[in-house]
């Protein structure tokens, strides 16, 4: 049972180029302690395998294999699958080469990019991270949990989550505020850049999108897609969202 009388205990770390939070259910400082050393080492060794502004990470070997087939680990894998999936079920407009993902050579393990193409997974790993992380520390020690990677969320277990969501026109005020025991949340926009997210059928920031779109799903790494393909539906974006019946919260 959770004990409501009591606050989580909240570790912070810095990765992903953004601040970091491991909520656990507990009064233990040393299991807090353990399970924070285990998300920052997992944040760490994602962002160091797949950013694409570092030498000689798999998404640099991919981006300069200059037209030749190559063969991808099984996590890797997985990713451009769900990258694949995206990029259909969006109809294009999820693509992570921003130039038509229809264009590379994708047959599990094998990616053969095109000359002049380049992947970024900047779209997917935080969220990826965020649900990669909780599975860890949940499969250590079965205690609800909370994973807030930049506003990135992933949670499971008994206890009743309340998450924020920033009012953009007051930032660092709360606009809403959403309660969870188990899922993810994310949230996509264009607050901080405006040039953020690309149409990539047309090469340029999405007119008139949302400045903000925050949805709640199973995983952070589903909710994460859907925030940004509503951003990307622009002024349709609200419909957009309740035609999916998804949990949602757009701000303009």
């Amino acid at each position: 049972m959770v004990n409501e009388e009591f606050p989580p205990l909240i570790g912070r770390f810095q990765a992903m180029g953004c601040p970091c939070e491991v909520l656990v259910d507990t009064t233990d400082t040393s299991l807090l302690a353990d399970q924070l050393d285990v998300a920052r080492r997992e944040a760490e060794r994602i962002e160091q395998k797949y950013s694409r502004f570092r030498r000689g990470t798999i998404v640099d070997r991919i981006n300069t294999s200059a037209g030749h087939k190559m063969e991808v680990d099984e996590e890797t894998a997985a990713l451009l699958d769900y990258a694949a999936e995206c990029y259909a079920l969006s109809d294009g407009l999820f693509d992570i080469t921003r130039r038509g993902w229809n264009q590379v050579i994708w047959e599990t393990p094998f990616i053969t990019l095109p000359v002049g193409f380049a992947i970024d997974l900047g779209g997917i790993c935080k969220e990826y991270a965020a649900d990669r992380i909780l599975s860890l520390l949940m499969e250590r020690r079965h205690i609800a949990t909370l994973v807030n990677l930049g506003g990135d969320i992933a949670a499971a277990g008994e206890r009743l989550w309340s998450v924020g969501i920033e009012n953009i026109a007051q930032p660092g005020q709360v606009a809403r505020t959403v309660h969870l025991h188990k899922g993810g949340i994310a949230t996509s926009g264009t607050t901080q850049r405006a040039d953020h997210i690309l149409n990539p059928k047309t090469g340029q920031p999405v007119v008139q999108a949302p400045q903000s779109v925050t949805v709640a799903a199973k995983t952070c790494t589903e909710a994460g897609f859907w925030s940004t393909l509503a951003v990307l539906q622009g002024e349709q974006a609200e419909i957009f969202l309740a035609e999916q019946s998804l949990e949602s919260w757009c701000f303009r």
